[in-house]
């Protein structure tokens, strides 16, 4: 559950929300705002003098589910007899890996929806690596995974990513090429007869001494795709050791995806804020 509100008139966020949230206390308040709950324009924000502006939508979002003891339940963000979408937590794979026997969020979703009469079969509609966090969608037919891949081109998908240092300039577009070099595991910007073309824009949306968080935009979907051009530029992302340097977590999540549904042509967005962990790594 969570608490949706309109800004009418110019404040800071913690004046807001304790006008707001009629019955809570200053503490309750505090804690959600400092554990990455509470949500402006669809971005997390843990800074108590955060300027809102008339029109800002403000969200205050229950705590997140995490796994624990060995037994994992994902967060369903949306579901219907087509489709599935989860918040899928960093660390955990998309689906099976060749040569690992590790849980992977395909076959615990198939185990939550499952029942003892009616076993739910499940098919991925794109990927994100193990250790990004956010939106992932599944298909319950091969049929509906061909159909929204056929007009996957056409997919908004927005990442957030904390990068090191501080992009200069703080917006643009990184238009390299991409080709995976097999042995390493790695792709390769630059021009090459086997790289594909990968398009990168990216916003800077704060700043501290030694790291950045951008919003991330892209054009095209290559593997690794965020973390090589990042990488190129100069502002590799935090805790990525294959393009960077390691960390508690890779500072990469998806944010939002945007898809026109098949059959109905109906538009369909679906998002979920940075987790605490994620949000650490700023700090």
């Amino acid at each position: 559950m969570s608490d949706r509100f309109r800004v009418k008139e110019t404040s800071g966020l913690l004046i807001f929300l304790n006008t707001q949230l009629k019955g809570w206390s200053r503490k309750n308040i505090k804690q959600r705002l400092t554990t990455g709950c509470v949500v402006v324009n669809g971005l997390p924000v843990m800074v108590h003098d955060h300027a809102l502006n008339v029109g800002d939508d403000v969200e205050v979002r229950a705590s997140g589910k995490s796994m624990q003891h060995g037994v994992a339940r994902l967060e369903i963000l949306y579901s219907d007899n087509d489709l599935i979408v989860i918040n899928k937590p960093a660390g955990l794979l998309s689906v099976a890996a060749a040569g690992e026997n590790k849980q992977h969020a395909l076959a615990i979703l198939r185990k939550q929806l499952s029942t003892p009469k009616r076993a739910v079969n499940l098919w991925p509609v794109h990927r994100l690596d193990r250790d990004t966090s956010g939106v992932l969608m599944f298909a319950t037919s091969r049929e509906m995974r061909e159909a929204v891949n056929e007009g996957w081109s056409n997919a908004e998908k927005t990442y957030l990513a904390v990068v090191e240092g501080q992009p200069n300039p703080s917006q643009g577009t990184i238009d390299q090429p991409l080709r995976m070099e097999s042995e390493k595991y790695q792709m390769i910007v630059g021009q090459h007869p086997d790289a594909k073309k990968a398009v990168t824009h990216f916003n800077t949306q704060r700043t501290g001494k030694e790291r950045s968080l951008l919003e991330v935009q892209l054009e095209t979907g290559r593997q690794h795709q965020i973390r090589a051009h990042m990488a190129w530029l100069g502002h590799p992302l935090i805790g990525d050791p294959r393009y960077g340097t390691d960390g508690p977590r890779m500072g990469l999540h998806a944010l939002r995806l945007s898809i026109t549904r098949p059959n109905t042509g109906k538009r369909l967005t679906f998002e979920t804020p940075a987790p605490v962990d994620f949000l650490a790594l700023l700090r």
